[in-house]
């Protein structure tokens, strides 16, 4: 017997894989069940056998996938062959190869993510086209109420990722909190990023007396907005204007119609002290922060909130009167457009436009303004009826804070309401809108808000699997449903779920009833 010094290097080398080979684990794809749906799964004979180097996982073995550059296909398009042969990938743009990628990383076991015994993958040949129907595929994340790192956000991006989510809106400025870092106003983050006790459960007269808050510095904003672009994801701030501006008040009293005697909310809610549009300083606050923040966020879009603003105090005040009588305008809601209004053209003038709740329509809105519509489809369908640009994320189908099941009992405490995956999944954007005004719906929204959650754990079983049902609303829609086909390849998404440590609602999974 030879021994191994008289073998060429080359030969033992291939030996050792040889036996390497032979200690690993293959696993196999039984069927294709991804979430969103592809346009078109078209199953071919054969396999492939997708073999992973030592320790080498599998995102990075995906990553070695050659793409095919293909101008025939629209900018997230594209098409994934596996043969007997290979894998190949052919999109037109880095975010279409990203979401074949996404699809055939649903299509490998999730048992390969975590055993690295797994050496070998075995596909099925196959031939998907594939496309999104809205190019807005929106999720939001309220991190004022409560706040959550910067390895939270990320982890939320990641979950987007995985559902062919490319916009998320960053809620960063409320009542109960500012969480973001302005360089010219650090009273901003110094005081109002901070609460001296948070309301126990729903009990408006008692709070915890701790105090709460946190902020992310402009470095930490960068990194968010790095890892967001390097997963295809737009991040669009929103900073509110003209209410839920107790935590900016608290900071600068003078911002106030009152002046003074303002704190950061330890209670949620809608509050009547809001910014007075009568002083002009008031609007260099906002066109300051708001540079500051384009600088931040590459984002076309900003949110500029404008929901949820009581016009109490500018009824009372002697300048937002003057305000409203010097403009020739009519009434305190035709002050919140001026407000708008405004905002919307230092905006433009930066090459940015606006995005408000659907509340920016009472007092009259400019062509170009988007529209976020969340009380009901109502304003959406107006809005589209008008010619302006919506994105319909509806409280009765998006709105992801309400409880997943009727036995509220057993449930995560809430803020209401009832909202079962199906509902989720059987939204339908165009719902009281003729053709023509369809060209106007933007796309789709899965909201999350953060009163009564307070942990990031409780806001990854509130997001899935609901954001799933909306994510195949935003990507696959085509006027059809099939919720047994949606279960069914959902059952086989909730895998990766496990196998992340994402905590989700087991509630349509029959097992776990």
């Amino acid at each position: 017997m030879k021994s191994l010094r008289t073998i060429p290097i080359t030969l033992c080398m291939a030996m050792i894989m040889l036996l390497l080979a032979s200690c690993g684990k293959t696993v196999k794809c039984e069927s294709v069940d991804i979430v969103p749906r592809p346009l078109s799964v078209e199953m071919q004979e054969g396999t492939y056998k997708l073999r992973l180097a030592k320790d080498e996982c599998v995102c990075k073995a995906l990553d070695n996938i050659p793409v095919t550059d293909d101008k025939t296909l629209g900018n997230e398009a594209y098409t994934l062959t596996i043969t007997k042969q290979g894998i190949a990938i052919a999109a037109s743009t880095p975010a279409g190869a990203f979401y074949a990628r996404q699809s055939l990383r649903q299509m490998i076991p999730a048992e390969a993510l975590t055993d690295k015994k797994v050496t070998a993958v075995v596909l099925p040949c196959c031939i998907i086209k594939d496309a999104p129907h809205f190019a807005y595929r929106g999720a939001h994340l309220d991190v004022c109420r409560h706040f959550f790192s910067v390895d939270e956000v990320k982890t939320y991006l990641d979950i987007l990722a995985m559902h062919k989510i490319n916009r998320f809106h960053f809620h960063l400025t409320e009542d109960q909190g500012w969480r973001i870092e302005i360089k010219h106003y650090p009273q901003l983050t110094q005081v109002g990023a901070y609460r001296d006790g948070t309301m126990v459960g729903k009990n408006w007269n008692s709070d915890d007396g701790v105090r709460y808050g946190g902020f992310y510095t402009q470095d930490e904003v960068k990194e968010i907005v790095k890892y967001a672009a390097d997963h295809f994801i737009t991040v669009i701030p929103e900073i509110e204007i003209p209410g839920h501006a107790l935590a900016a008040l608290a900071s600068y009293p003078e911002l106030g119609c009152r002046g003074d005697h303002y704190e950061v909310s330890k209670t949620w809610g809608v509050f009547p002290e809001v910014f007075c549009p009568g002083k002009e300083d008031t609007f260099k606050f906002w066109e300051t922060v708001l540079t500051e923040v384009m600088e931040l966020f590459p984002s076309k879009y900003i949110h500029i909130g404008g929901d949820e603003c009581p016009k109490d105090e500018w009824k009372k005040c002697p300048l937002c009167q003057k305000r409203i009588k010097e403009e020739g305008l009519k009434n305190e809601a035709e002050l919140q457009s001026y407000v708008n209004r405004r905002i919307e053209k230092f905006l433009n003038a930066h090459g940015r436009q606006i995005i408000g709740w659907d509340e920016i329509l009472e007092g009259g809105v400019t062509p170009t303004a988007t529209i976020m519509s969340w009380r009901g489809t109502t304003g959406g369908i107006a809005a589209a009826q008008a010619g302006n640009h919506v994105i319909m994320t509806p409280n009765t189908f998006c709105y992801l804070d309400y409880y997943q099941s009727r036995d509220q009992d057993n449930e995560p405490l809430a803020i209401g309401g009832y909202l079962p995956v199906e509902q989720c999944y059987n939204f339908d954007p165009y719902n009281g809108l003729t053709k023509d005004q369809q060209q106007y719906i933007l796309g789709v929204q899965g909201n999350v808000w953060t009163e009564y959650i307070a942990t990031f754990d409780h806001v990854e079983y509130m997001l899935l699997p609901r954001i799933s049902a909306l994510a195949e609303v935003g990507w696959s829609y085509d006027g059809t449903k099939d919720y047994a086909g949606f279960l069914r390849r959902l059952n086989h998404l909730r895998t990766y779920f496990d196998a992340y440590g994402w905590n989700y609602g087991k509630h349509v999974f029959p097992s776990e009833e």
